[in-house]
Parts: C-alpha cells; structure tokens; sequence
C-alpha cells in the first residue's frame, strides 16, 4: 500500500511527466493555476457545507472543467482564436491536483449524533 505523502506527490507531479511539452507554454502555467483556485475554493465551501470528501472531490473536479470549458467557448468566439483543448486540460489538472490533495490529507471528522 502506498502511503498518503507518496500518492499526493506522484499524483501531483504526473501531469508535468505525462504532459512535459505542454508546459513550455506559458499559457498552461495561468490555466492550471485556476483550476487550482477555483477547485480549491469550491472544494472547500462544498466540504463545509457537506462534511463528504466525496461529494467535495467530484463538485471541485467538475467546477475546474466548468470554468476551463466556459473560457474556451469564450476563447473559440473571438476572432482569431480557437477552443483550446489543452488549456482545458491544464486547468483539469489544476483541479485534480487540489482536488486528490484535499481528500487525501482532510481528517474525517466525526459528527455529534443527536438522538
């Protein structure tokens, strides 16, 4: 079994293994910088309001898809300008990263049950 610290850090460097070429861009660095603000920021009001790591994991992944997919369908309506895929890409992985992080290291916090 893989340890906590070690799983966080293959999955966080994965992307830049996997996908090297695409970080010379510097364009890639800013998508994936706000899948990181926007999957954190979701992930934590969803955690609070929920107490379910799940339920906050899936609403972070799916909000960084949201906002990367939104901007470039603003990208593909300017003139000279395309839907980018791997911007979308960045910015999913921004999002996994905080995503797969907050789940592995939030201690499970047991709630008071009121009979």
């Amino acid at each position: 079994m893989v340890s906590r610290p070690v799983l966080c850090v293959i999955l966080s460097v994965l992307p830049f293994i996997m996908f090297g070429q695409m970080w010379k861009e510097k364009d890639k660095h800013y998508h994936y910088g706000a899948g990181v603000v926007v999957s954190a920021i979701t992930y934590e009001y969803v955690y609070r309001k929920t107490d379910n790591k799940t339920k906050s994991l899936i609403y972070s992944l799916g909000s960084a898809v949201l906002v990367g997919t939104l901007k470039e369908l603003v990208d593909a309506n300017q003139k000279g300008n395309r839907f980018d895929n791997r911007d979308l890409l960045a910015t999913t992985y921004g999002g996994l990263t905080v995503g797969f992080t907050f789940t592995l290291f939030r201690k499970n916090k047991r709630r008071k049950q009121n009979w």
